[in-house]
């Protein structure tokens, strides 16, 4: 298990007794049975397992784009399933942030644009010199390495700039915990290299709080805790994991699946 150190004691993310069932009866189908996993603040965590171990099913279920149906879920200390379809959308605005494998960009707007949309939806002056956000976006576009192609539209972007504009977007409100789905699937080695330091990055030098699913044992490798599911269940967690651990773990996992 891993050591916690005193900011880790604060959990960002928080399940207990997780379980996910799709349908019901005799063709119920459990993804998820009984898990209780806590991410620490400041803390990048990577999930992993089996084809059809839940992995995918968990992040949804954390990040409030999927319902559970038994347990509870908490991001800084709020109850999701607890949540009107309102306040769990203002939630998932406010404190949460996402990356995906499709990088999710509205084609029409420019890089800078996509990374302003989660403040223009909140309604919060959004800009390199407007209000209080301006220090900080400033420092994110420097951080992201995007000065040069704010005025771009994602079809003049590659696919690393694009992910770095999905990764600036999702930091830029500063939120409890950006969840990544596969982040890097997308990718060539390089430009995955590159958004995997990203994302390392704002955990060592902003605090951000990253929980990422990934199959990729060297994207694990960044990550300073991996959590291991088979079968829906939480089996297992590596402390300060590295590519050749992450393997092992893996292959052990699909022996005994």
């Amino acid at each position: 298990m891993t050591a916690q150190s005193p900011i880790a004691t604060q959990p960002a993310v928080a399940a207990t007794n997780l379980t996910k069932t799709y349908g019901t009866g005799p063709t119920a189908v459990p993804a998820l049975t009984d898990v209780s996993v806590t991410f620490g603040a400041g803390e990048f965590t990577a999930i992993m397992g089996p084809s059809g171990s839940g992995k995918s099913t968990l992040l949804h279920c954390l990040a409030g784009l999927d319902t559970v149906t038994h347990g509870s879920v908490r991001i800084a200390g709020v109850e999701l399933t607890a949540l009107s379809d309102r306040a769990l959308t203002r939630l998932r605005r406010d404190r949460i942030g996402f990356v995906f494998q499709s990088f999710n960009l509205l084609p029409t707007l420019t890089a800078e644009q996509n990374i302003l949309l989660p403040l223009e939806l909140a309604g919060r002056r959004a800009g390199p010199t407007a209000g209080p956000d301006a220090d900080w976006l400033r420092h994110l576009i420097r951080v992201t390495g995007l000065t040069g192609r704010l005025r771009h539209r994602p079809a003049e972007l590659s696919g690393g700039q694009q992910q770095r504009v999905a990764c600036a977007r999702a930091l830029v409100s500063r939120p409890a915990v950006v969840f990544a789905d596969e982040p890097t699937g997308n990718l060539d080695s390089r430009s995955g290299a590159e958004v995997l330091g990203l994302l390392s990055a704002s955990v060592r030098e902003l605090g951000q709080t990253i929980v990422m699913v990934t199959h990729d044992p060297v994207a694990a490798g960044y990550a300073d805790r991996v959590v291991l599911l088979a079968d829906g269940r939480l089996v297992d967690e590596i402390a300060r994991p590295t590519p050749d651990t992450v393997l092992a773990a893996m292959q052990r996992l699909g022996a005994a699946c």
